[in-house]
Parts: C-alpha cells; structure tokens; sequence
C-alpha cells in the first residue's frame, strides 16, 4: 500500500493551500482516510478525516469551521482544503488510512490508522 501526499508548500497568513492524497495497492472501501500534522518540535496530531462509508467528516477543533475534507472513494483519494492559515498551522502533514470504519476504536488517534503517506511540508509565514 502506498500513500502519497501532494501540495505542501510556503503561504503567507491568511492564505489557502489544498492537499491531497492518493492510496494505491488496496481499497479503503468502508473504511477511512484522514490527515495528521506534526509541527516542528512537537508530536503529530490529529487534523481531519473522512468515513467511506457514510462520508461523515471528523475535525480538530483547531480547523473546524476553516478548513475542509473531502475525498473521492472511488480514487481512494482525500484533500484537505486549508484557509485562513496561521504561522502556528506550519507542519508536516501526513495522510493517513485504514480499513476499519468510523465506529471502530477511535478517528483521532494516530495509532487507529495502520498506513502512512511520506508527509508533506507546509509553512506559513507571518
């Protein structure tokens, strides 16, 4: 299984940037694709993620309200629309999936999710 994640990048506050991930070598069907961040110094976190199965969408409540995930199943492939970036949103991001769907164990949880995209780096400048 690969995970590959694209459209990191350098924004000033306040500006926008679209990730996306795409999985190839199995399905996720039912199951669940998310993204974490880890900013520099600190341990990876919980973003945002998105259920197959019913297309129930879970956020931190540090993006909620402000940015957006969406995804195609049939591409197994997630985005994650970010606005209004901070300094503070500076991180590598990671796309995340697994198989199980939303009501096994917990969507936030970074050890929930058994395969792992390569990171994507974003930076906001203040």
């Amino acid at each position: 299984v690969q995970l590959q994640a694209f459209g990191g990048g350098l924004v000033q506050a306040g500006g926008s940037l679209r990730l996306s991930c795409a999985a190839s070598g199995r399905s996720f069907n039912n199951g669940m694709m998310g993204w974490f961040r880890q900013p520099p110094g600190k341990d990876r976190e919980f973003v945002s993620a998105i259920s197959w199965s019913d297309g129930s969408t879970y956020y931190a409540d540090s993006v909620k309200g402000q940015w957006t995930v969406s995804g195609d199943n049939a591409k197994n492939t997630v985005y994650l629309q970010m606005n209004s970036l901070k300094p503070e949103d500076t991180a590598v991001y990671y796309c995340a999936a697994r198989r199980a769907p939303q009501t096994w164990g917990s969507t936030r949880s970074p050890g929930s999710y058994p395969y792992w995209g390569q990171g994507t780096l974003v930076t906001v400048s203040s």
